[in-house]
């Protein structure tokens, strides 16, 4: 009873009314403080318990909004931040974004248009406006793509993916030591040959070369495809490739050791699949992207 009201009157008062000692007072308080502060404790270890295999298994990669997702009915009822807390005490610290391989090279000359760019004018300044939209109703609507640079001990490998906007997914890809056009053909060609009637798609990249090689644009052409390019130094026009890239070299690139290419190889393949098929999308319900591209596919 002190214990409650001395937050809102004097303690020393309320221990000559109460003819409670002052070190029987302290004790019992000093020992409830205790028995919260270990009824705490084993409920926070309680939670580490159930957090720690999801985030081992997902190799250190999902941050505290992914673990309250996969874990939704074990932390049901948990408030978020103390899960955010219990995670960080225990340097259970989610991968966060890091550089890019450049592939500009120059002009071909041909006009180049933004297709994802909408112009807006500002009716109250008068000024235009460019607002950027990668915004999807169904697969296959919009794809992008890029390539990236990977170091290991022998050399370097270059990842060249296609992702669909839609779902974010990786529909096709192709791992090389080489960044030639003979990776960007077979990339294209695995695409085309898992993806019929691409009638109307955009296709968006950046201003590399590969991507204003004439027989690239052909091959998009002749299957009724819209080339879309970023700006030329704007690295925003293409940020969902962008983040993938960074997703992906935070979560098995820049803090692991890979002993040859091969191993480097093998270990983004793995990544990749894992990327499809399991990692979960907070803004597509809580689904991995391939989860929801069939989930969209059925419905």
């Amino acid at each position: 009873m002190v214990d409650e009201l001395r937050q809102r009157y004097n303690l020393k008062i309320l221990l000559s009314i109460s003819k409670l000692p002052k070190s029987t007072y302290s004790y019992y308080h000093s020992r409830k403080h205790l028995e919260a502060t270990n009824r705490r404790k084993n409920e926070d270890d309680r939670i580490l318990s159930i957090i720690t295999p999801v985030f081992m298994h997902h190799k250190e990669r999902y941050g505290y909004r992914r673990i309250i997702i996969a874990l939704e009915d074990e932390l049901s009822g948990i408030n978020h931040k103390k899960i955010q807390r219990i995670m960080s005490t225990n340097k259970l610290l989610g991968k966060q974004p890091r550089n890019k391989y450049h592939s500009y090279a120059g002009d071909n000359g041909a006009y180049k248009e933004n297709l994802l760019l909408h112009k807006e004018v500002n009716t109250e300044t008068n000024k235009t406006e460019y607002k950027r939209d990668f915004s999807t109703s169904k697969p296959n609507e919009k794809w992008t793509t890029d390539v990236s640079e990977f170091k290991a001990p022998g050399g370097k490998l270059y990842l060249s993916p296609i992702m669909d906007m839609y779902d974010r997914s990786i529909i096709s890809y192709d791992i090389s030591i080489h960044p030639d056009f003979s990776q960007i053909k077979r990339m294209i060609d695995k695409a085309f040959s898992n993806n019929s009637n691409l009638e109307g798609l955009i296709f968006h990249s950046d201003q590399g070369w590969q991507y204003q090689h004439k027989t690239y644009m052909n091959w998009l052409k002749d299957k009724g495809i819209q080339q879309s390019f970023s700006r030329k130094g704007n690295c925003m026009d293409n940020s969902l490739m962008e983040n993938f890239f960074g997703i992906m070299k935070n979560e098995m690139y820049y803090d692991y050791k890979y002993e040859s290419l091969e191993d480097l190889r093998k270990a983004m393949k793995e990544y990749i699949t894992y990327y499809n098929e399991e990692r979960i999308n907070i803004k597509r319900k809580g689904l991995s992207p391939l989860e929801f591209r069939q989930q969209s596919l059925s419905s």
